[in-house]
C-alpha cells in the first residue's frame, strides 16, 4: 500500500524579514556573500517601494536568480475571504493566513478609514484577544495564535494594493479615496489583539513600514494602542519610536480592574508613570487616550474632573467614543448630551477631546468590534465603533 502524500512545505516569505534576516535567507540558497547586499537592496526595493507580489515582476533581476528566489520564497499577498465597502469609503478585509501551529488556517480582520487628505489603516496584531475587556466585542474571541511580522506587514501592503496606492497602480472606484498623494498615510495598530503581547514582530513589522527607503510612513504618522503592558511601554518608545494611545476608559482602579482587566495586574499609578516616562514625549507628541463613553458607568462630570487629575502634567489628547452596543453587551452609550458635557469640562481644561462619529456602520468595521467570526453580528451594528477608534491617529505632517 503506497504512503500517504505528505503537502510540500510552506515556503517562508521574504516580507517581514529584517534586512540582516533577507541577506541570511539569501546566503541559505547559495547567493554569494560579496552580492547580498546589493540583492537586498533590490528586493527592498521591488517589495516596499514597487510592491510587487511576483518575482518575474523584479525587471532588473537576472532570470536565473528570479527563479531561483521563486524556487525557495514567496512573497505572495494573504488570501482576501471578503472584501467590503461602507458606503461613507470605510473598508475592510477578512484576510486568511496559513494554521501555523494554530490547527487550522487564521482570520483576522483590517480596516481602512478615509478622510480627506489622510487614510488610515487599522491592522491586527494576534488573531484574537486574551485581554477580556468587557465593553470590546474582539474580547469575547480567544486568543488563537501571534501574528508574524510578515502577516502584520501584508496587511499593509494588501491594503496599498488594492488602493492603488503603489507607483502605477490603478485607484479603484466607488467610495472615498483621500486626495493626497499617497492613500495609506496613517497607520494604528489597534485591530484585533494587544501589541505589545507581540513585540518582537510588532516592532519588526513597524520599523519595515517606516524604513525610508522602503514604505517610508512617517513614525508620527504610526500609532501603538495598548491596553497598558506597563513593561513594553517605555520600549516601545525607545525602539519603535511610534505615537502611543492607551485604552484608558476608566479613572478609578476598581472600575478599571472590570472594564480593562489587565489593569489588575498593572494599576493607573503605574500606567500613568510609565506615559510620563514614555521616551520622546512632548506637546509635539501627546499620548491619545481612548475613552468609551458608557452610560452610568464613566461618564459622569466627577468622572471628567478625575480624568483631568489623573493625567495632569501628560502631553495627552482624549479620545471620546460613543460605545456601539454588540450582541450580548449589558452596556449602553452615554447620551449625547452627557457626552458633550464631558467633553466641554476636558476642552476647558486644556486637552483636546474630540468625539469620533461613526463611521462604516453598514459594513460593521467599527472599533472593539472587530472580530473574525463575522456572523456573529448584525452588519448594520458591527463597523460604526470599530472605525471610531480607528480614526483621527497619529500627524497630519
Amino acid at each position: 500500500m503506497a504512503a500517504a502524500t505528505r503537502p510540500a512545505p510552506e515556503k517562508p516569505s521574504l516580507i517581514g524579514l529584517t534586512r540582516e534576516e533577507m541577506a541570511e535567507a539569501l546566503g541559505g540558497i547559495g547567493v554569494p556573500e560579496r552580492q547580498r547586499r546589493m540583492r537586498v537592496n533590490q528586493l527592498w526595493h521591488w517589495l516596499y517601494v514597487r510592491g510587487v507580489s511576483d518575482f518575474d515582476a523584479m525587471t532588473n533581476v537576472a532570470k536565473d536568480m528570479r527563479a531561483l528566489l521563486k524556487t525557495h520564497f514567496t512573497i505572495a499577498r494573504p488570501e482576501v475571504v471578503e472584501e467590503q465597502i461602507s458606503s461613507d469609503g470605510t473598508r475592510k478585509w477578512l484576510l486568511r493566513f496559513p494554521a501555523r501551529g494554530a490547527g487550522r488556517p487564521v482570520e483576522v480582520e483590517t480596516v481602512y478609514i478615509p478622510e480627506e487628505g489622510r487614510g488610515t489603516l487599522c491592522m491586527s496584531s494576534q488573531v484574537g484577544c486574551s485581554l477580556t475587556c468587557s465593553f470590546c466585542h474582539t474580547g469575547t474571541q480567544r486568543l488563537v495564535r501571534n501574528l508574524t511580522a510578515e502577516e502584520i506587514l501584508a496587511q499593509l501592503l494588501l491594503a496599498r494594493d488594492r488602493l492603488g496606492d503603489f507607483p502605477g497602480a490603478d485607484v479603484p472606484e466607488g467610495g472615498l479615496i483621500p486626495s493626497s498623494d499617497r492613500k495609506v498615510t496613517n497607520i494604528v495598530m489597534m485591530g484585533m489583539g494587544e501589541p505589545l503581547y507581540n513585540f518582537e514582530a510588532v516592532k519588526t513589522a513597524l520599523l519595515i513600514a517606516s524604513d525610508g527607503d522602503g514604505l517610508s510612513l512617517s513614525k508620527r504618522r504610526i500609532t501603538l494602542s495598548t491596553s497598558g503592558v506597563v513593561p513594553e511601554i517605555a520600549r516601545t518608545g525607545e525602539e519603535i519610536g511610534v505615537m502611543l494611545a492607551i485604552s484608558l476608559h476608566a479613572v478609578r482602579d476598581d472600575l478599571r480592574d472590570m472594564l480593562v482587566p489587565i489593569n489588575k495586574k498593572y494599576p493607573l499609578k503605574e500606567l500613568m508613570e510609565a506615559c510620563r516616562a514614555y521616551p520622546g514625549l512632548s506637546n509635539a507628541r501627546r499620548i491619545t487616550f481612548e475613552y468609551v463613553m458608557l452610560e452610568g458607568v464613566n461618564d459622569s462630570l466627577e468622572d471628567a474632573k478625575d480624568l483631568v487629575r489623573l493625567l495632569k502634567g501628560i502631553p495627552a489628547k482624549i479620545n471620546l467614543i460613543p460605545f456601539n452596543p454588540w450582541p450580548g453587551t449589558n452596556y449602553r452609550c452615554s447620551s449625547w448630551e452627557q457626552i458633550e458635557t464631558f467633553a466641554d469640562f476636558i476642552n476647558s481644561a486644556g486637552y483636546a477631546s474630540p468625539i469620533r462619529t461613526p463611521r462604516g456602520r453598514d459594513i460593521l468595521a467599527a472599533c472593539g468590534q472587530l472580530k473574525s467570526e463575522s456572523e456573529r453580528m448584525r452588519k448594520v451594528d458591527r463597523l460604526a465603533y470599530e472605525a471610531m477608534m480607528i480614526a483621527n491617529h497619529g500627524e497630519d505632517d
